[in-house]
């Protein structure tokens, strides 16, 4: 037996009807009139034009066609919610670099030592502890690009290593950009290419000024393995009153009922504590000096003494002044003016060492030493 229509559809089918009575010249019968005596048919050849308010608004039913399920929402553009409760097609690389576009540093960071903490005494007398980081041979290895690494960035070298300590795969490396292989390597995103640098300066403390603010990242120290009172700050069981044996334990880690008689994720437990990456942010500069090679920083920063840490501009606060940031690029154009030509130079060198290496003929090259040439080809004076 067919299910009988509500009493809602027959009042919405009737005002339907009678609309279409006072367009139409021809007089009919109306459908409720005869649905008390007989049983309503339909006609499945046009049944828009019968009953268009029962028909759905839209062509097709689905997310893509601009529908769903979800309830409105009060702030529709919240979340960037373009319609309501369709979401914007945001999970490409390109809208991933956009939003992240704001907390991006426009300038590349340093590598830097940290020696120690001391102090600085204020105009008024305080005492402002510090910590003291070095500049050591910070060079600029190389440049990612968005076009052939998906995302901008500066890789920065620092210190040096001896060559027989570098596999051979780091030494070709190191030898097609002409710079000595280096302690250290990381790298710092920028916002765009406006940040990349030549491949081979080298960036000294005058790279920040007094009064900037930077992000200090670095690996804390490691403490190995730490009970809940040290490593969370638990505050421990009672000294007494039938304790036993148990003043510095946990206690008890997850419920037999209320949590499906298991350990939920995240539990804070007993474990190796430190080794960490920490960033420390906002923290002002005190000093440069570049015939020391050191920055100073007000506050701690993680690691121990002689760990290498990142500086870069604080990403929750305002970036260097662009007159600031011109005149250090123009201060690295001055300082370094052949860097192109002495990559190219490098990347030629390499080359044609390469093909050495392939002959056979490196042994003789390094028993005889390089002389360079005018045409620069290495190959041809070993082979002769």
């Amino acid at each position: 037996m067919a299910p009988r229509l509500p009493a809602r559809c027959w009042r919405q089918l009737s005002l339907v009807e009678r609309s279409a009575t006072h367009t139409t010249t021809t007089t009919t019968a109306s459908p409720l009139l005869l649905a008390s005596r007989t049983t309503p048919t339909f006609s499945a050849s046009s049944p828009s034009t019968l009953f268009p308010s029962l028909l759905p608004q839209i062509t097709k039913r689905g997310v893509k066609y601009g529908w769903s399920t979800l309830p409105k929402r009060s702030r529709p553009t919240r979340f960037n919610q373009v319609t309501q409760g369709l979401p914007a097609p945001t999970s490409g690389p390109a809208a991933a670099l956009k939003r992240r576009e704001k907390t991006t540093p426009l300038r590349t960071g340093v590598l830097a030592v940290k020696k120690g903490m001391t102090v600085f005494m204020g105009r008024t007398g305080a005492r402002i502890p510090c910590t003291v980081l070095q500049l050591d041979r910070v060079q600029v290895v190389a440049n990612k690009t968005r076009a052939k690494n998906g995302y901008w960035a500066v890789q920065v070298g620092l210190g040096e290593r001896r060559a027989e300590n570098v596999g051979a795969p780091q030494l070709g490396y190191y030898e097609a950009k002409g710079i000595p292989p280096k302690q250290t390597l990381a790298e710092f995103k920028v916002r765009n290419q406006d940040g990349l640098l030549p491949v081979g300066v080298q960036l000294f403390p005058d790279w920040f000024h007094v009064g900037q603010v930077v992000d200090v990242r670095g690996i804390t120290r490691g403490m190995g393995f730490a009970g809940g009172m040290k490593r969370h700050g638990f505050a421990g069981q009672e000294a007494s009153h039938g304790n036993s044996l148990n003043h510095r334990t946990i206690g008890s880690v997850g419920g037999s009922q209320g949590s499906g008689s298991r350990v939920l994720p995240g539990k804070k437990m007993p474990g190796r504590m430190g080794a960490q990456q920490h960033t420390v942010q906002n923290l002002p500069i005190l000093m440069v000096d570049n015939e020391l090679g050191i920055v100073v920083v007000k506050g701690a920063v993680a690691g121990h003494k002689g760990a290498v840490v990142k500086v870069q501009d604080a990403v929750k606060k305002a970036p260097p002044p662009e007159e600031f940031v011109e005149a250090t690029k123009q201060l690295l154009n001055e300082r370094f003016p052949d860097a192109e030509e002495k990559l190219q130079a490098a990347r030629k060198l390499h080359l044609e060492l390469k093909e050495a290496r392939r002959q056979g003929l490196i042994d003789s090259l390094i028993k005889n030493g390089l002389t360079e040439k005018a045409d620069g080809n290495v190959a041809a004076e070993a082979s002769a």
